[in-house]
C-alpha cells in the first residue's frame, strides 16, 4: 500500500491578482465554489427515473470503488473594484483553509 501524504494548503482570503474584466491587477477576495442544486428536469435525471424495475439497471447500477484521496478545489476570485468574479483552473489538495491576511 502506498504512503499517501495529505497536501495541506493555507491561502489568504484576499490577494492581488489580474482581473480579466478591469484588465489590471486588483485586490481580489477568494471563495470556494460550492456545488449547486441539481435540476430534476435534466435528461439524465428523467432517464434515471425511468430506469427502475427488475434486473440490471445498466449504466445506473452501482459501480464499485470509493472516493479519491484528494478532491479538486475550485476557487472563485471576486474583484473588489468591479465586483465581478472569475474562476481559475482547480488543483488537488487534501485539506484547504482560507485564512485572514
Amino acid at each position: 500500500m502506498k504512503n499517501r501524504e495529505v497536501i495541506k494548503v493555507k491561502m489568504s482570503k484576499q490577494s492581488k491578482a489580474h482581473c480579466p474584466f478591469c484588465k489590471k491587477h486588483t485586490l481580489q477576495t477568494v471563495e470556494r465554489v460550492r456545488k449547486g442544486r441539481a435540476s430534476s428536469l435534466t435528461h439524465i435525471a428523467r432517464q434515471k427515473l425511468r430506469a427502475n424495475g427488475i434486473g440490471n439497471q445498466g449504466k445506473f447500477s452501482k459501480v464499485p470503488g470509493g472516493d479519491k484521496p484528494t478532491k479538486r478545489l475550485n476557487l472563485r476570485y471576486r474583484c473588489t473594484v468591479c465586483k465581478k468574479a472569475h474562476n481559475r483552473a482547480g488543483f488537488r489538495a487534501g485539506k484547504f483553509d482560507l485564512v485572514e491576511g
